[in-house]
């Protein structure tokens, strides 16, 4: 992994996480029996899980050199 990628998919992870707890914070579950939005931490953690993968979707593979 070099240094862009690991930087495009770091900066995908705190955007997520940032989404992440924006959406329990505003929207959230009130009952409690949803798994991932009833507590902060599981929200904010899928929420950084899912943007560093669709931030790591935009990450181009370098090009193979050919002779």
């Amino acid at each position: 992994m070099n240094r862009k990628t690991f930087i495009i998919t770091s900066i995908g992870v705190v955007v997520g996480l940032l989404s992440g707890y924006a959406y329990y914070h505003y929207v959230g579950c009130v009952s409690g029996t949803c798994s991932i939005t009833s507590k902060p931490l599981n929200s904010t953690l899928y929420g950084g899980l899912m943007g560093g993968l669709l931030f790591h979707l935009f990450v181009t593979s370098p090009k193979k050199k050919s002779e």
